[in-house]
C-alpha cells in the first residue's frame, strides 16, 4: 500500500510520497496547474498512478474538518 509519510529530516517534516522527496504540495500543484496523472507519471518514473491517488485520499482527509476559524486581517 502507499502510504503517505511524516518524517522531519525529509523535506523539514512535510508530508510526502513513500518517504521520497515529493512532497503532497507539490503533488497538488502540478495537477492545480493542469498536468494529468499521466503527465506526472511521464516526468517522475519512480512515482505510481497509486501514488497520486494516495496524495488525492490524504488531502480529501485533511479537508473534513469540523470548524475553520477565519483570522481577522
Amino acid at each position: 500500500m502507499t502510504s503517505i509519510t511524516i518524517a522531519p529530516k525529509i523535506c523539514h517534516g512535510k508530508p510526502c510520497i513513500r518517504g521520497l522527496r515529493y512532497p503532497v504540495e507539490n503533488v497538488l500543484e502540478w495537477l492545480a496547474s493542469g498536468m494529468t496523472i499521466d503527465d506526472i507519471l511521464n516526468d517522475y518514473e519512480d512515482l505510481t498512478r497509486e501514488d497520486i491517488l494516495a496524495v488525492l485520499a490524504f488531502v480529501a482527509r485533511m479537508a473534513h474538518t469540523k470548524r475553520i476559524d477565519l483570522l481577522a486581517a
